[in-house]
C-alpha cells in the first residue's frame, strides 16, 4: 500500500514512534491483564488496572500540556519511551523470576498511563511543524489508521506470544518502546515557539481558556465529548452477543472488531483522498450517521445486520475524528497546542470511560435495546443543539483556517 507523506521522513519517523508505541502499549495490556486474572481470578482486579491508568490520566492531563509547551517535544516524548521501556523490562524481570504482586501490577499500570498521559500532546503537538497544513489532514488520517490496526494487531500479537511466557511479550514490548525512541531521537528538532512565561496557574490552565475564547475549538471538542458519551455501545457488547443475536464468543470477537474494520476503512480512504470542501456539513452528517448506525445496531436481532452497522459507525466516528483533530490542530497557535491537546485528550478519555458507565446504567434502568436507541437519539439531538449553537463549524467549507 502507498503510504501518504512516505517522502518526508520527519513525519514517517514520527509515524513509526507512534504505531510502534500502541502496538508495546497493547501487548502488554494483554499480558498484564491475563497475568492478574489468571493469579487472582477476580475481576475486580481487571477493573482496579484500568482504574490505575484512568487516575494517571486525570492526574497528569494539564501538566502534560503544560510541559509540552515549554520544553523539547521529543525529549518529553523519548522519556516518556524510556520510562515505558524501563516497566516493561521490570516486568519482564518479575515474570521470570516470580516476583509478580497486585501491588506491582497496579503501579505499573498506573506508571505507564502517567507516561502516556505525558506524550500524547508532545507527540501530538509535533506533527503540525513536520507535515505542514495544507499535509495534516492527511498526515492525521494515516496515523489514524496505523494506530487502529495497531490496536487490532497488538492484542492479538500479545496473546500469541503469551504463550511463550509473559516475559516474552514485555520483553517484545521493551523492544517496540526502543524502536520509538530511536525513531524519535532521528527527528530533527521541528520549528516552533515554546513558551517561556512564568510557571503560573493561569499557564497551566491556559488551554481552557483558549478552548473557551474560540468557537470552533470548543465546538469540535464538546461534540466528541457529548457524542461519545451518548453513543458508547461498547460495554453492551457481550449483551448482545449472548442473549440478543444468540452467538458466542467468536460472535463478540466479531463485533468488537466491527467498529476498527470500518474506522480503518475510512481513514485508509481519507488518507488517500483528504476532505477539500463542505468539511461543517459532512462532520455533523457524519456524527448523524454515527447516531443512526447506533439506532440500527440496537434494534437488530441479525448478526450481519448488527456487524453492517458497527462497520458504518466506525467509518463514521473516523470521518469525524480526523475532521475534529484537523480542526482543533490548524485552529491552534503552535504555543498553545501542547495544552490545548491535554485538554482533548482529558475530555477524550473521560468521554469514553464515561460513556461505557453511562450505558451501563441505562442498560440497568431501561433495558438493553432501549438504552441503545436512547444512545443514538442522544446522538442526533446533540448534532441538532450543535448546528444551531455552533454556526461557525455548520458553514467551514475548508480545514484551513477561515475568518472568525
Amino acid at each position: 500500500m502507498h503510504i501518504p507523506l512516505a517522502g518526508n521522513t520527519a513525519f514517517t519517523r514520527l509515524w513509526t514512534a507512534e504505531t510502534a508505541t500502541v502496538l508495546a502499549s497493547q501487548m502488554v495490556a494483554v499480558a498484564l491483564g491475563w497475568q492478574v486474572y489468571e493469579a487472582t481470578g477476580r475481576a475486580l482486579d481487571l477493573g482496579l488496572i484500568g482504574l490505575a491508568h484512568f487516575g494517571a490520566q486525570l492526574l497528569f492531563s494539564v501538566p502534560a500540556g503544560h510541559i509540552a509547551d515549554r520544553y523539547d517535544r521529543r525529549r518529553i516524548v523519548l522519556c516518556c519511551q524510556l520510562l515505558q521501556t524501563t516497566i516493561a523490562i521490570l516486568l519482564a524481570v518479575g515474570s521470570q523470576s516470580d516476583g509478580f504482586s497486585g501491588s506491582i501490577v497496579y503501579l505499573a499500570a498506573f506508571s505507564l498511563g502517567t507516561a502516556t498521559t505525558l506524550q500524547s500532546p508532545s507527540m501530538r503537538s509535533m506533527m503540525p511543524g513536520l507535515v505542514g497544513h495544507e499535509q495534516l489532514p492527511r498526515a492525521i488520517a494515516w496515523s489514524a489508521t496505523t494506530k487502529k490496526a495497531a490496536t487490532i494487531l497488538g492484542p492479538a500479537l500479545g496473546g500469541v506470544l503469551y504463550y511463550a511466557g509473559a516475559d516474552f511479550v514485555y520483553g517484545s514490548s521493551a523492544v517496540c518502546f526502543i524502536a520509538a525512541g530511536l525513531s524519535i531521537i532521528a527527528i530533527r528538532r521541528p520549528p516552533g515557539r515554546m513558551q517561556r512565561d512564568p510557571v503560573t496557574l493561569r499557564f497551566m490552565l491556559g488551554g481552557f481558556a483558549y478552548i473557551r475564547r474560540h468557537k470552533v475549538v470548543l465546538g469540535a471538542i464538546s461534540l466528541d465529548l457529548f457524542a461519545t458519551l451518548l453513543g458508547g455501545v461498547t460495554a453492551l457488547l457481550p449483551i448482545y452477543a449472548k442473549d440478543i443475536l444468540q452467538t458466542g464468543p467468536e460472535g463478540l470477537g466479531l463485533l468488537r472488531a466491527a467498529p476498527a474494520v470500518g474506522a480503518v476503512i475510512a481513514s485508509v480512504y481519507l488518507a488517500r483522498s483528504p476532505l477539500t470542501r463542505s468539511i461543517g456539513p459532512i462532520l455533523f452528517g457524519a456524527i448523524a450517521i454515527f447516531g443512526v448506525a447506533t439506532i440500527v445496531f440496537g434494534v437488530s436481532v441479525s448478526l450481519p445486520l448488527s456487524l453492517a452497522a458497527l462497520i458504518v459507525l466506525g467509518a463514521a466516528d473516523m470521518v469525524s475524528q480526523v475532521i475534529r483533530t484537523s480542526l482543533i490542530q490548524l485552529e491552534t497557535p503552535d504555543d498553545m497546542r501542547g495544552r490545548v491537546n491535554a485538554v482533548n485528550q482529558l475530555f477524550t478519555g473521560t468521554s469514553n470511560q464515561l460513556g461505557q458507565f453511562q450505558a451501563g446504567v441505562m442498560a440497568t434502568l431501561l433495558g438493553t435495546v432501549p438504552a441503545v436507541i436512547f444512545g443514538g437519539c442522544g446522538t442526533l439531538l446533540v448534532v441538532a443543539i450543535w448546528m444551531r449553537y455552533f454556526p461557525s463549524i455548520r458553514r467551514r467549507q475548508t480545514l484551513g483556517t477561515e475568518p472568525r
